[in-house]
């Protein structure tokens, strides 16, 4: 089985991470961490950095609990949620956990585009996890 969780460094998604450990470990499954960055001709290294370093430190939190991982972080050429969409089909993804913010009840009936584009597109069942 795989997992896809899509990770957003601005937003603490805790939560989600915490899911995808569990059904990693019920299920054997290999798990990717996914991020979207700016593609920009002024693309910060610095930012870039912080953001690989992030990642990287929830890879390693993974494997020290005995769970395949990898990270990869895209530079959008589409929106966040089609590069996740994309992804997921490229690694023949079985599960996606995304997590998702208490909205008032307008943003609760429009849930936010990125969210609702993913959970309408993806080829596989989408966990959202309330953070």
């Amino acid at each position: 089985m795989n997992i896809l969780v899509g990770y957003d460094s601005v937003k603490n998604f805790s939560k989600a991470l915490d899911l995808a450990k569990k059904h990693a470990v019920a299920f054997n499954a290999h798990v990717y961490i996914f991020t979207a960055s700016a593609h920009s001709p002024e693309l910060n290294t610095d930012e870039v950095n912080t953001l690989k370093s992030r990642i990287e430190a929830i890879q390693k939190d993974f494997q020290k609990n005995g769970i395949s991982c990898e990270t990869h972080i895209a530079f959008r050429s589409l929106s966040q949620g089609e590069d996740l969409v994309e992804f997921a089909r490229e690694k023949d993804i079985d599960e996606i956990i995304i997590g998702v913010k208490h909205r008032s009840k307008i943003g609760k009936l429009i849930m936010g585009s990125t969210a609702q584009y993913i959970i309408l597109e993806a080829h596989c069942p989408v966990v959202t996890v309330k953070e």
